[in-house]
């Protein structure tokens, strides 16, 4: 097994096992000081969870999960290739 860096971003954390590579797509606020879409390398059967933490969003200021254009739940698992979009909290009237 090899130790990696998970995400590669301020604060990197270092994992043993094999890596995941999945893309990552933030949307609207969740682009400030960050990215628009990025690969990123994670452990695997990481969560969505796992992946927020890593990017600094807490979860209760995402309105939408979606894994390979479906809904999916902060729990669920992400598997190699897969396409992580993640939307903020919209208010309005």
């Amino acid at each position: 097994m090899q130790a990696r860096i998970f995400g590669g971003g301020k604060r990197p954390r270092l994992f043993i096992g094999q890596a995941v590579n999945i893309t990552v797509k933030l949307f609207a606020s969740f682009r400030t000081g960050r990215f628009g879409e990025k690969n990123i390398d994670c452990p695997e059967a990481s969560r969505i969870s796992c992946v927020l933490q890593e990017l600094g969003i807490a979860v209760p200021e995402v309105g939408v999960f979606l894994v390979n254009g479906r809904h999916a739940a902060v729990d669920n698992s992400l598997a190699p290739g897969d396409t992580l979009s993640v939307f903020p909290l919209i208010g309005g009237g």
